[in-house]
């Protein structure tokens, strides 16, 4: 508070500090021109009232400069409040015009699908499938376009995308064209197999046709500690999957035969959507995955060209516009904040353990 009063120009300074010489050196002229006891008592008392009231001054300038602040600090948490109103409303009620409105001019209908594929994640079926019809629907796009950059995962979001891809390539009215960039596998490349063309750069990953689930066996390691492990079931298979309890032969061959079942179906759509295309190569059905090079000789994918190049040689240099639903920041947030503490709980945020995704 101090260091404030001398940096502070209208309490402070040259002027101010003179004037108050000035007038300790009146005072003291008048305490020693003044005999009179009683006028003397009287004026120091004055004296000692213009000190006070100098005191006084000096808190209320304090005063006015700690409330100028706290006015200041509210007036930014304001400001910074109904930014982030605005920011959500905009996302919640005008991104999503921007999305479906489409552009004016011809155009590709872009869909992305990135990063793992998921009920709960940015690549949702629900969501892909709401940018697909936006774009289908589109009266300016030429072509519907998968631009995809995922390693795969659920099965069910997976199979959802698919069966709407070839829904609408049965229509026949545009061209529905998958793209994929660094890596389209495993679920992923299911979704593109129900592209009319897939195309994907040299040196992408195409392939991974298989299904996996992952786990782990601690029985050993929690009696070695001295650990009981308590589990309650109705049902002798409810908890097989249990990693701290044994696993039956039967149950083994049991989920053996969930996971066969699930990749029949995965086979089964891919030949579907590729038909003749694929080559006769038992290999192409054994999880592995390849480059785009390889891809293109085994029909895995119709051409090594990326999103810019197809609309270059094959659409006449159109623009792409995006038809992604937006997800709005809090809804993103909270999905980042839910999967971060399943993460520290050591819950799994997958839905389902079978996976269709590259390990």
């Amino acid at each position: 508070m101090s260091d404030d009063k001398r940096e502070d120009a209208w309490t402070q300074g040259p002027e101010v500090e003179r004037a108050s010489r000035e007038r300790n050196k009146a005072d003291e002229s008048d305490d020693e021109a003044i005999s009179d006891p009683e006028r003397l008592r009287e004026l120091r008392r004055l004296r000692e009232q213009r000190m006070l009231d100098r005191w006084i001054d000096g808190v209320l300038v304090e005063q006015r400069r700690s409330r100028r602040w706290k006015l200041f600090f509210r007036l930014v948490v304001v400001l910074l409040i109904a930014s982030s109103l605005a920011m959500t409303t905009y996302a919640l009620f005008f991104a999503d015009r921007d999305m479906t409105g489409g552009a004016g001019a011809p155009h590709l209908g872009v869909v992305e699908v990135d990063g793992v594929i998921d009920a709960d994640g940015e690549s949702s079926a629900e969501r892909i499938i709401e940018g697909l019809r936006a774009a289908w629907e589109a009266p300016s796009s030429r072509a519907v376009v998968l631009h995809i950059n995922s390693p795969g995962g659920s099965p069910v979001q997976s199979q959802r995308v698919y069966d709407e891809v070839r829904r609408l390539t049965e229509k026949g009215d545009k061209p529905v064209v998958a793209v994929i960039e660094d890596i389209g596998a495993s679920g992923a490349y299911y979704m593109a197999s129900a592209a009319d063309d897939i195309y994907a750069a040299p040196a992408s990953l195409v392939g991974s046709i298989g299904v996996i689930y992952s786990g782990f066996g601690a029985q050993e390691a929690i009696d070695k500690l001295g650990i009981e492990r308590r589990v309650f079931t109705s049902g002798d298979n409810k908890a097989f999957l249990d990693p701290f309890s044994p696993m039956r032969d039967e149950q083994r061959e049991f989920w053996q035969d969930v996971l066969d079942t699930t990749h029949r179906q995965f086979i089964e759509d891919v030949k579907a959507g590729r038909g003749e295309r694929l080559a006769d190569d038992p290999r192409l059905f054994s999880g592995l995955v390849w480059t785009g090079e390889q891809a293109l000789d085994l029909g895995l994918i119709d051409g090594l060209e990326s999103l810019d190049g197809l609309s270059r040689e094959r659409f006449d240099d159109v623009q792409l516009h995006d038809y992604t639903p937006a997800l709005d920041p809090l809804s993103r947030l909270s999905r980042q904040l839910g999967r971060v503490a399943a993460e520290w709980a050591g819950i799994s945020s997958n839905a389902s353990p079978v996976r269709y995704q590259v390990q």
